[in-house]
């Protein structure tokens, strides 16, 4: 579940344990790093204890900084440059301000009849210089973090500072002509020398000019904590703003190479805590369970004549042509009232008619400082804002290998990580142009759920320097430019860069850009206009590249995956291509269906247009998709290998859709299960009157949306099975009407805290946030967390309500209530004005996000793969029953998506090849975030929740999205051998509802008695003795017929479930069977 994060303004270092990676030294081990559970609390330490070593690695060491006892791990001795020195301090990263004596700087001059240069650092202001001569520094000193991270420097004592002038050319022709480098004659310098011994001079084959180089003075900081040694390498920087005359046209295959050696900072951050900002969390099983004080009083069945239930018939095929039909067009009912002071902010959101989707990849680009990640797999970017080592303006671009993975200690169960996660804030490399600078600004507009437009204004201007269509799977990066100056930065430093000729005609020119952590990535620069002068991108430093001032068109990046040799032709054939949006349609018919993603294309339209499948998409596209297929792969964050495909559309093919599927037990082969034993009958009967004695209206008259919800589920299903399965229509009916009741509390608004319609945001919320405050209130729902789940549980009650009373529906706002709900998470158009296009279901995923108006470092997330599953189902049965047959058709769709999607990145069998596999052994991911996946949940770290919590609720389509074989090897892993008989309260019974899908017979032993340990305190608030009863007898524990043997689950099982892929193998679809090949 979402279970509230709250926004954080910038990656912590002292309120989480963060840990600096040094990316481009590819490790061949990742680092390792700790944390403590809390008691169980499911709460990180705020910092790591002293004692809490990082697990010792070869070519690693650790420093501890006692003032915070937080630990860090450097891979390599931290670097720095003498660019930064400031105001007479050295920023040392991690360290803080060194101070130095004086204002001290590197001045070399060189003299000769001909040529005079300069080169000048002082405060932070960058050089002159004609490039021919490098000056390289090496500084060795030993620098102490002080408790407050500042040092002071003594006076006394000093470190050398070797300087060496030698004659390499930074050359920007094939021809070796030297090129000069100047800043405008206006740019003041002030020089301050002090004297020093002056370095060597190497040979030239030019005439040597007479050279004297002067040295800077390092003191040694000395302080009280402990010791840190500081290798650095202080390299001077040449100047990113030069006039175009310097701008160099180059032959096909010149090299421009950095002459000046950045040791760069890639350093990424690693968010280990949890976001909840300190709100509180709680644990998703309702407590309380009310008795009435009076028995039962059952009602006259001979007065609900007209009560008549829906035909029961199991359907085995739908035909509904396109799933993406209006539910409604009308206003939400009169009695939710609307407001627009939503305490969220549009931050930067340019007025557009679509609705925006809150829970969307790219919200963290309107929320908070705007500056987070967002991720399109398998890229992420993220708004530079003056931040990073670029300390650019413009959008970086990201991408992390498996070996820069941070993971946490086995867990002791099963030695698996406790979660792994990909570090952020790594400048990969940067799209900006000069005119970007402090007061830039961030505005958004064609936002979808797809997709958004990201523009950069400078400060003062009114129209953006650059924009960025970003689309989920994009092949590129790619950013417009409008009359400015382009600038392609990397924090990671740049070693060469290659022009690569012109492609398409002479109308896209490319250039390879080789990194100093040994990746390259290609630019390609496609200009508006014929006149365009040909190559005119030149590298200015080791950290940046410039264009030529007025640039009209646009400039393309995408890195190379190491040991593809393909992949540059691959690229290649795309690029000038690009997508600025995606639509979706779908059909079902029989039991069978597809969707097709379709990619709005610009740019060049003779290109072929590139864009990253995920694992779920490739293996269900259809033979006319699969043959785009390519071999170039990049890993992606969380979900293994994204494989490029050249396609302007996909279409992905479903073939057992669950139809039969219904609000009995169901198994696949099956179908709806609603006759059991007569001693089962009996039994349920017997249970079902006693629990029909508890009050409902105390159960589901809550102050909050998610527990009210819950509890109108658990009487639902508790309902359906006393009629259908238990036969007893007496009891049932009597039930049916109390649950009506309690439910009109909902439907005219006057629970404790009513439903809104929020205008600004377009959806439903609980006013609790605005009667209180408090963002944390039921989950974050005001905050639009978690609405699938909390308002799925409603839909299924009425589903079962309109099933038993058809006359329900027809009365007053009833439907129009409940499809107000199913608008809000579930929307199937885009051009609703009250709600966003599928606020929860990411179609380009397969599964939902919980997490609403929250920003995090770290993306979306998922806790609850079952309720999210849940929401769906409820949807198809609302459909069914409301003969909206395009929403039942879309309903079954989604189930069939989310159980390959969960199948891939939730719910791990041994043979998972997506997620790392020192990962899969958790058997259930816990908490899904775009960047990292967490073993635990939001409100506690035991193993009952973080497996449960992908149970719950134990629904008929429990055994459709979590099949025999994962649920068989997770209880092995966990329960099996009596371990389960060791957990307690609610958890147990889920547990043991859960084992229906394998053991229906201990299932249902448990729940009738005959094992004797069955206990009341097993089952929580939200659920039903009853529904666990009628649950595990359908599915085997007492049939009517023949028991059913587990292992005949898991063999037939075997038999109708496809096993998930490989990340490099592809399925193809051929005569409607199936067959596996490696491209």
């Amino acid at each position: 579940m979402a279970r509230l994060r709250a926004s954080l303004r910038t990656p912590q270092v002292v309120p989480a344990l963060v840990i600096l990676l040094q990316a481009q030294q590819a490790l061949a081990h990742p680092f390792v790093y700790r944390r403590d559970p809390n008691n169980g609390t499911g709460a990180r330490q705020l910092l790591a204890p002293q004692n809490a070593v990082p697990q010792s690695i070869e070519g690693l060491e650790t420093t501890s900084w006692p003032s915070t006892t937080c630990t860090t791990i450097t891979g390599w001795h931290t670097t720095y440059t003498i660019s930064q020195i400031q105001d007479g301090q050295v920023q040392a990263p991690g360290f803080g301000p060194t101070s130095l004596p004086d204002k001290s700087v590197v001045t070399t001059s060189t003299s000769e009849a001909l040529v005079t240069t300069e080169t000048t650092i002082i405060e932070g202001v960058t050089v002159t210089s004609t490039a021919t001569r490098e000056v390289t520094s090496t500084i060795s000193s030993t620098i102490e973090a002080d408790t407050d991270s500042t040092s002071a420097l003594s006076s006394t004592s000093t470190a050398v500072l070797a300087a060496q002038v030698s004659n390499s050319t930074l050359s920007s022709s094939s021809t070796n002509e030297s090129s000069s480098t100047s800043l405008p004659s206006s740019t003041n310098f002030t020089t301050i020398t002090s004297s020093t011994t002056p370095a060597s001079v190497e040979a030239s084959p030019t005439p040597t000019p007479s050279t004297s180089t002067t040295l800077l003075d390092v003191t040694e900081a000395s302080t009280t904590v402990a010791v840190s040694t500081i290798s650095s390498t202080t390299t001077i920087v040449v100047s990113t703003s030069v006039p175009d005359i310097s701008l160099t046209s180059l032959t096909t295959s010149a090299i421009q190479t950095a002459t000046v050696p950045v040791l760069t900072n890639t350093t990424g951050i690693i968010q280990t805590s949890l976001e909840a900002g300190g709100n509180p969390t709680t644990v998703p099983l309702p407590t309380s369970v009310v008795n009435v004080t009076s028995s039962l009083s059952l009602v006259d069945t001979s007065t609900l004549s007209n009560v008549v239930p829906t035909n029961t018939a199991n359907i085995t095929s739908i035909t509904a042509s396109d799933i993406f039909r209006a539910i409604a067009t009308s206003a939400p009912p009169p009695q939710i009232t609307s407001r627009g002071d939503h305490p969220v902010a549009q931050k930067g959101i340019q007025p557009q008619s679509e609705r925006i989707g809150t829970n969307s990849f790219h919200a963290n680009l309107f929320l908070a400082d705007q500056a987070y990640p967002v991720y399109t797999f398998p890229y992420s970017v993220s708004w530079s804002n003056g931040t990073g080592q670029t300390g650019s303006y413009g959008m970086a671009v990201s991408h992390t290998e498996r070996n820069q993975l941070a993971f946490g200690a086995d867990e002791p169960n099963t030695g698996a990580w406790k979660f792994y996660a990909n570090p952020i804030g790594i400048q990969s490399v940067v799209l900006s142009a000069t005119q970007l600078g402090q007061g830039t600004k961030l505005t958004t507009n064609s936002l979808t759920s797809f997709s958004v437009n990201v523009n950069l204004t400078p400060g003062g201007a009114s129209s953006p320097a650059v924009s960025f269509p970003l689309v989920q799977g994009m092949g590129f990066m790619t950013g417009s430019y409008h009359g400015s100056t382009p600038t392609v930065s990397s924090g990671i430093g740049i070693n060469s860069i290659t022009y690569g000729g012109a492609l398409a005609g002479n109308a896209v020119y490319k250039y390879r850009m080789a990194l100093a952590n040994g990746f390259t990535w290609l630019i390609y620069v496609i200009p508006e206009t014929t006149n365009y002068n040909v190559n005119s991108f030149t590298l200015l430093s080791a950290n940046t590249v410039q264009g030529p001032s007025g640039f009209n068109g646009y400039i393309q990046v995408a890195k190379i995956p190491g040991g593809n040799s393909d992949a540059e032709s691959i690229y290649d054939s795309a690029a000038g291509a690009y997508p600025f949006s995606t639509s979706v349609s779908g059909a079902v018919e029989g039991s069978g269906g597809s969707y097709s993603l379709t990619f709005n294309k610009t740019g060049m339209q003779t290109q072929d247009l590139l864009m990253f499948a995920l694992p779920h998409h490739v293996e269900s596209f259809a033979q006319s998709t699969a043959n785009g297929l390519t071999s170039l792969q990049l890993i992606t964050t969380t979900k293994g290998f994204g494989i490029a495909v050249r396609a302007d559309s996909w279409t992905l093919v479903e073939d057992d859709l669950p139809i039969d599927m219904s609000f009995a037990p169901w198994r696949a082969g099956q179908g709806s299960i609603a006759s059991v034993s007569s001693a089962a009958t009996a039994l349920i009967n017997q249970v079902g009157a006693a629990e029909l004695n508890q009050n409902i209206t105390l159960q589901t008259d809550l102050d909050s949306m998610y527990y009210s919800g819950k509890g109108f589920a658990k009487f639902a299903a508790l309902i359906y099975a006393l009629h259908d399965i238990g036969g007893d229509k007496t009891l049932a009916l009597t039930g049916l009407l109390e649950l009506e009741n309690a439910l009109a509390t909902f439907v005219n608004n006057q629970q404790p805290y009513p439903l809104v319609f929020d205008s600004k945001w377009g959806g439903v919320v609980s006013s609790a946030t605005f009667a209180t405050g408090d963002s944390g209130l039921d989950f974050g729902n005001t905050y639009y967390n978690d609405h699938h789940f909390h308002y799925g549980y409603f839909v299924y009650a009425a589903a079962v309500i309109g099933y038993l009373d058809p006359t329900w529906l027809t009365k007053g706002t009833n439907k129009a209530w409940i499809d107000t709900l199913v608008r809000d998470y579930a929307n199937p158009v885009t051009n609703d004005p009250d709600f966003p296009f599928s606020r929860n279901f990411d179609w380009f995923h397969g599964h939902s996000w919980a997490a609403g108006l929250f920003a995090s470092a770290d993306g979306k997330n998922q806790e609850s793969s079952s309720e999210d599953t849940m929401a769906s189902y409820a949807i198809k049965m609302w459909g069914k029953i409301t003969d909206d047959t395009a929403m039942e058709a879309r309903g079954n769709l989604m189930l069939s998506i989310q159980a390959r999607s969960l199948r891939n990145y939730y719910l791990y069998t041994n043979d998972n090849a997506v997620e790392p596999a020192q990962f899969i052994g958790n058997k259930a991911a816990g908490i899904l975030f775009e960047n990292k996946i967490d073993h635990t949940t939001y409100f506690g770290t035991n193993i009952e929740y973080i497996e449960g919590i992908h149970m719950i609720p134990l629904m008929p389509f429990s055994t459709f999205t979590r099949n025999a074989t994962f649920v068989q090897q997770e209880w092995d892993t966990y329960f099996s051998n009596g371990r389960v008989n060791s957990i307690t309260g609610g958890w147990r019974g889920l547990l043991i509802a859960n084992q229906a899908i394998i053991d229906p017979q201990a299932s249902y032993n448990f729940f009738s008695g005959s094992d004797g340990l069955y206990q009341d305190s097993f089952l929580d608030g939200g659920a039903s003795r009853t529904w666990y009863l009628a649950y595990s007898a359908g599915l085997g524990g007492a049939p009517a017929g023949t028991k059913v043997k587990r292992e005949d689950i898991l063999e037939v099982e075997q038999e109708t479930m496809e096993a998930p892929i490989e990340p490099k193998t592809l399925r193809r679809r051929v005569s409607g069977r199936r067959r596996s090949s490696t491209r």
